[in-house]
């Protein structure tokens, strides 16, 4: 990839993994998220992902009515591309998962390419002696007997319901046969190129952070793929800046953002996703990158635009 080329930062908001306890800067409220994703967008982000949280207790939900405020009030304010999760929780059914994306028929959401189960995350009950909300420990407490389902039938409805709004997936690849699960809904004609490709490294129950895996999947999306596909890493916590930097100079795009990371660098809690999204900006400017702006990201990655956006 040459060194002009233009890279398209992601910012993911709040996502579902981190709780208030951890960070008192955590977008909670619809009303934050807003004004988070806002933020990240005018420091340079291209895409903003969305969760959406309980604004009483900061709790992960799926309702299309907590997400609401927020989608309306950045399409309204901003021209940034809205990418929605459609992942869920273990005991998440698939209407609640794809409710979101259903209502709002984003440019963009993101798409699971496998299951997954976590080791370790219980680790985290032992850095905080008290907890802001019952329900947070309870999270870490369960998380050895967690699976999060992605299936053959969960992926399949989620493509068929959610993309005939014309909502293009960023398929989410937290391991190597994730890549190859793509290339199966290709080849059966559920998802077409270019793909939009999110490796994930460092996630428990995923591939790890060494560089050769970065290498690795590259080089298997290269053999699936060939150049019919767009490449995004992304990394969580410390690990966040380092990767996505190693990312950048291999030819992906980068996501940063609170729902990876808390922290703007070691001991120091971001105040805000947009203090992220303009580090890594300064990091790829230093490298003489491009940052992508959300209309010149839609042409790369064939959006329906923002116009179209319900449809």
């Amino acid at each position: 990839m040459s060194a002009g080329r233009k890279v398209i930062i992601t910012c993911a908001v709040t996502g579902a993994a981190h709780t208030p306890t951890m960070s008192p800067y955590l977008p909670i409220t619809p009303q934050q998220v807003a004004e988070e994703a806002i933020g990240a967008a005018e420091a340079g982000a291209a895409i903003v992902h969305f969760h959406a949280r309980n604004p009483e207790d900061g709790r992960p939900t799926p309702d299309p009515d907590v997400y609401a405020p927020a989608i309306d009030r950045v399409r309204r304010e901003s021209n940034v591309i809205v990418n929605i999760t459609t992942s869920g929780g273990p005991k998440a059914t698939v209407e609640d998962r794809i409710a979101a994306a259903l209502r709002f028929k984003p440019e963009m959401a993101s798409l699971n390419m496998g299951s997954i189960s976590p080791y370790g995350r219980q680790r985290i009950l032992e850095k905080f002696e008290h907890w802001q909300h019952a329900w947070e420990q309870e999270l870490f407490v369960a998380a050895p007997s967690r699976v999060y389902p992605n299936t053959e039938d969960i992926i399949t409805r989620t493509i068929k319901e959610v993309g005939s709004g014309g909502t293009r997936f960023e398929c989410e690849c937290y391991d190597v046969g994730h890549l190859y699960n793509v290339a199966y809904f290709a080849d059966i004609g559920l998802l077409t190129p270019p793909f939009i490709i999110q490796t994930v490294f460092g996630f428990s129950g995923g591939i790890g952070l060494d560089a050769d895996n970065m290498t690795h999947m590259r080089n298997v999306a290269d053999r699936l793929f060939g150049s019919d596909y767009h490449w995004s890493v992304l990394a969580p916590g410390k690990h966040q800046f380092r990767l996505c930097t190693m990312g950048a100079t291999m030819g992906s795009n980068v996501r940063v953002g609170m729902e990876d990371n808390l922290y703007l660098e070691k001991g120091r809690l971001a105040r805000s996703n947009a203090e992220q999204v303009a580090r890594m900006r300064s990091i790829l400017t230093l490298l003489s990158f491009d940052v992508a702006t959300p209309d010149e990201a839609r042409e790369m990655l064939g959006l329906k635009g923002q116009g179209r956006a319900d449809g």
